[in-house]
């Protein structure tokens, strides 16, 4: 079930998005909601509970009972408590210093405007992302969605195309701003399906329905190094990942047509 923690002091946006968020299908179980309509309230709950209350998620409003720093304030106690818990605004003050604040000094991953169009799926849309991006960046056997593709360390989200090494996303190496590109995290996708048998230039040509006369040994090998550079900014930017695929694990060089394979490293 998705346990949601959410701090709202005006009760007809409670009364708006309370059924939403109790029937909206997040993973596949029903969902748990810890509703506060005051911080005070909040904070002592958080101080009390235990390492089994844990939420999912966090939902706060930013500025409640006329304090601006009313929703810091909580999402400063849930910190210190779970530092890694995933927090949204869901806010009448988005365009605003609160939003940036929200964003730039407090850590959270999104920030909602009440006053939008289909406002309660759009709320429940962010959910479910950010529920996705925290179960990928720390990935359980036992909780894995059918739609995420692993292998040891990495992870492939089939449907948002997300990419994540050690718990890492992986970025674009020449922008990290900006994600890594389609075809390379298509390339990776067909390696590790095909682990640990080699993919050669035209096998990978045909798994992308790529024109077989424009795409080279090189292109492949083009991808192949923007994969490993990836794989090496995940990790510090040391060559790291480069330097074990050298020695026969991670994106492996195989045989003299220039094949590449898939061979999850051991550390």
């Amino acid at each position: 079930m998705a346990r949601i923690f959410w701090v709202e002091d005006q009760s007809h946006w409670i009364e708006k998005f309370q059924r939403k968020l109790l029937s909206s299908d997040f993973d596949r179980r029903e969902n748990v909601l810890e509703t506060f309509k005051y911080p005070q309230a909040a904070k002592q709950w958080i101080s009390l509970a235990s390492a089994a209350d844990r939420p999912d998620i966090a939902i706060l409003d930013a500025r409640m009972s006329g304090a601006d720093d009313a929703g810091f304030s909580v999402a400063g106690a849930l910190r210190k408590k779970w530092p890694d818990l995933p927090i949204i605004y869901l806010s009448e003050h988005s365009g605003t210093g609160l939003e940036r604040d929200a964003l730039e000094k407090f850590g959270a991953l999104d920030f909602i405007a009440k006053h939008q169009r289909n406002v309660e799926e759009v709320l429940c849309w962010r959910v479910k992302a950010v529920l996705r991006q925290s179960t990928l960046s720390s990935p359980r056997a036992d909780s894995a969605p059918e739609d995420v593709l692993t292998s040891g360390a990495l992870t492939i989200d089939l449907t948002s195309w997300e990419v994540y090494w050690q718990g890492v996303k992986l970025m674009n190496p020449s922008n990290a701003k900006r994600p890594l590109p389609p075809t390379p995290r298509k390339v990776l996708r067909c390696l590790v399906e095909r682990s640990p048998r080699p993919v050669t230039t035209t096998q990978i040509a045909e798994h992308l329905d790529a024109d077989l006369e424009k795409f080279s040994y090189a292109t492949y090998r083009q991808h192949i190094k923007t994969l490993r550079r990836s794989f090496d900014a995940a990790e510090g930017g040391k060559g790291r990942f480069t330097d074990r695929c050298k020695s026969g694990a991670g994106i492996v060089t195989f045989g003299d047509e220039g094949a590449y394979c898939w061979k999850p490293p051991s550390d």
